[in-house]
């Protein structure tokens, strides 16, 4: 008998082993190191941290004391997508009054003031800037041509809520309570492939051993790109491998949260200080509007993060 040691940041198990060379214990052999990896491979997997709350799934963390973070679900709201849909995008065919209800609905539950607010005009870009106090209210009550092509916010300031809209694109909240950082990046695969997230790392000016980030709910890699795509993530510093996967000829599943999680520890951050949601959008359409699956015709939720 010869004994084998299987470890992983979670723990390590011995397995007991033949040590011979007949073809049939050796197939035992690999039955047994299979079985013990896929136990292991278990513990790897993050408990959900996104907790449903009424209108919103809130991101639960003991070691946050002052940040707020989490995403609005599809329902509870007066909107047609189709029916009691929580729409929170003023740049789709509603009426506006049901996104300031639904603004209200959200900011009673957060405690947040809607005049806290702070809303950008999304371009799939990669745009990040600083947002302060004087940016309070933008876009709010209505759109304006002020933070256009932003898909990318940080602030070091108190009561102040960054917020975007998603339906199928990738959230991915930053903060430090230690340095009093909130940060806020909308990632579908053109601000995935031109790197959101190093524009968000470069403005930071800490360590970042003390930055956390939670990358929510986005669609899964159900979604498929095509050849002329899958060519520009080919340029990126990481490996492809691990987050697109070849189907057929001109079809291949992406996985971009993994993408972001793996540019991200491209640039420093920790891969334990990065927590992935199971939560997806094209999956989970009883709490999420899906733009692809949904063709088109669909709502928006809000994403957001704050700290008091």
């Amino acid at each position: 008998m010869t004994f084998l040691d299987l470890h992983s940041s979670y723990g390590h198990t011995t397995i007991q082993i033949d040590k011979c060379n007949s073809q049939t214990r050796k197939e035992r052999n690999y039955n047994v190191i299979e079985e013990h990896v896929e136990q292991l491979l278990e513990g790897l997997k993050m408990p959900e941290k996104f907790v449903e709350n009424s209108y919103i799934l809130e991101y639960k963390n003991e070691e946050m004391e002052h940040v707020k973070l989490g995403i609005t679900t599809r329902n509870g709201g007066y909107s047609a997508y189709p029916e009691r849909a929580l729409n929170m995008a003023r740049y789709i065919t509603d009426n506006p009054n049901n996104i300031t209800k639904h603004q209200q609905l959200v900011a009673d539950i957060i405690q947040f003031d809607r005049a806290n607010w702070v809303f950008p005009i999304q371009t799939h870009e990669n745009k990040v800037i600083e947002i302060t106090d004087e940016h309070k209210g933008v876009n709010i009550d209505e759109l304006s041509e002020q933070l256009h092509g932003i898909d990318g916010m940080y602030s070091y300031q108190k009561n102040l809520l960054l917020t975007m809209c998603y339906a199928d694109c990738v959230p991915i909240y930053f903060y430090s309570e230690k340095h009093q950082f909130i940060g806020l990046a909308h990632a579908g695969w053109r601000g995935t492939v031109s790197q959101i997230v190093l524009e968000m790392v470069d403005k930071i000016e800490f360590d970042l051993n003390d930055l956390q980030v939670v990358i929510g709910p986005a669609t899964s890699n159900s979604y498929e790109i095509n050849d002329d795509i899958k060519s520009k993530f080919a340029t990126l510093p990481i490996d492809m491998v691990k987050y697109i996967e070849t189907r057929d000829v001109n079809r291949h599943g992406i996985d971009l949260k993994k993408a972001n999680a793996l540019l991200l520890e491209q640039a420093g951050v920790p891969s334990e200080n990065i927590y992935i949601t199971s939560y997806a959008t094209s999956e989970n359409l009883d709490l999420f509007f899906s733009y692809r699956i949904e063709k088109g015709q669909t709502g928006r939720m809000l994403a957001y993060i704050g700290q008091n």
